[in-house]
């Protein structure tokens, strides 16, 4: 029986749920994917507990917000003065967007105060982690037309082309 490694072909059936930085938790349906191994990157910790395991093991991972989008920052919420922006796009519990001096200025809302608006500067997914229950259906080893087709698709994304 092939082991995940290396240009290995891997199909895998899983459930994910997102859990966010409220304590809120958003179950997915299940899904399955191909992907090669090594070479369409997967989150640091899903690939560690999918290497040298073979078909029909099963997997339990927590991914940590840091190998997501990012960690929330409380250092990124911040109080700033309401002069300057635009009063209609300020809601709370909205995303404000403005362009400021050519440049994007963009932050969540968090409240509203009499002079100013309390911020928050994090990324909108900042903070998120995620849980994945799966079984690998399928490990074989990928073709050299599959691998190259994989670095490929990698390059693009590296670079913004899809």
């Amino acid at each position: 029986m092939e082991k995940v490694e290396t240009d290995k072909k891997v199909t895998l059936q899983y459930t994910m749920r997102t859990h966010l930085p409220d304590g809120t938790t958003k179950e997915q349906p299940e899904e399955e994917m191909t992907f090669i191994f090594g070479v369409d990157r997967q989150a640091p910790t899903l690939e560690k507990a999918l290497e040298e395991r073979t078909a029909g093991a099963k997997i339990r991972v927590t991914i940590p917000p840091s190998e997501i989008y990012g960690e929330h920052d409380p250092s990124l919420i911040r109080e700033i003065p309401r002069k300057g922006l635009i009063k209609q796009r300020l809601k709370e519990g909205r995303y404000y967007r403005q362009m400021k001096m050519g440049s994007l200025v963009s932050f969540k809302v968090l409240e509203l105060r009499p002079k100013t608006v309390l911020a928050d500067f994090n990324r909108p997914m900042a903070g998120i982690s995620a849980s994945l229950d799966g079984e690998i259906l399928g490990v074989k080893e990928a073709t050299k037309k599959e691998i190259d087709a994989a670095i490929d698709a990698q390059i693009k994304r590296s670079i913004g082309c899809g």
